[in-house]
């Protein structure tokens, strides 16, 4: 299978990397809710003895912060992690995986796909999946150990509805997709994308404008959101492929 490597979730990114040699550390996952085995591992992700619950150490502390920030919000609630650190073998992986569960949604097979429909499949892919680069320039977010998938769970152990699921590919994933809703269903799916949003932020984490649940904190999209909301403060990426 081959991907269409000139779509990019993340284009015309120019954001200078300088490595600052911090090293991946266990998330200390008593502290948060999670999945085991992870989501990935069970479709066969290719992990080869590396951990997906694995941060650099500066993000490990900043997310300790958030979900204490979170407890002092609300007694009892936990932070969700779905997904962490993410090898490049598994970002590849990942992508395959998406572009073949989109083909097979529209009741096509990859081996029959014209050319036209090849690249719109492509095109919804690398909207939310960024590409497995071997460039050191350009690595994927999750492959810096800076850049986490998140979700919220309540006082329960209830997983709060946030009007769709993680790593859909569609228009519902875009943060602000319920923003100008009536429907009180919906108001309550952005008040909670919200209520996640402000307790990331409160530890210095930025969230990806398409995708409600990914955040990161030092990687190159951390730097560019950064420097967009502050223009007289510029800063580069700390965080690299590791």
């Amino acid at each position: 299978m081959k991907s269409n490597q000139s779509i990019s979730k993340f284009p015309n990114q120019q954001i200078l990397i300088e490595e600052c040699g911090e090293s991946l550390i266990p998330i200390p996952l008593e502290k948060f809710a999670f999945e085991n085995p992870h989501p990935y591992e069970k479709l066969g992700a290719p992990y080869q003895g590396k951990s997906p619950y694995y941060l650099r150490f500066g993000v490990v502390n900043a997310l300790i912060q958030a979900q204490n920030n979170l407890q002092q919000l609300y007694p009892g609630w936990r932070i969700f992690i779905f997904d962490a650190y993410r090898p490049i073998e598994v970002q590849q992986f990942m992508v395959e995986y998406a572009f073949k569960s989109a083909v097979a949604a529209k009741g096509l097979k990859v081996g029959s796909l014209s050319p036209a429909e090849s690249e719109e499949i492509w095109n919804q892919v690398y909207q939310f999946w960024a590409i497995p680069s071997e460039n050191p320039a350009t690595p994927p977010p999750h492959s810096t150990g800076s850049a986490v998938d998140i979700t919220l769970v309540d006082h329960l152990g209830n997983v709060m509805d946030m009007g769709g699921e993680i790593d859909e590919l569609s228009e519902r994933s875009f943060p602000e997709f319920y923003a100008n809703t009536t429907k009180p269903e919906e108001v309550k799916y952005h008040q909670n994308r919200e209520l996640l949003n402000k307790v990331m932020r409160s530890a210095g984490f930025l969230r990806l404008p398409t995708e409600w649940w990914h955040f990161s904190l030092g990687d190159r999209i951390w730097a560019k959101l950064y420097n967009q909301e502050n223009p007289t403060s510029q800063v580069v990426a700390r965080y690299g492929r590791i």
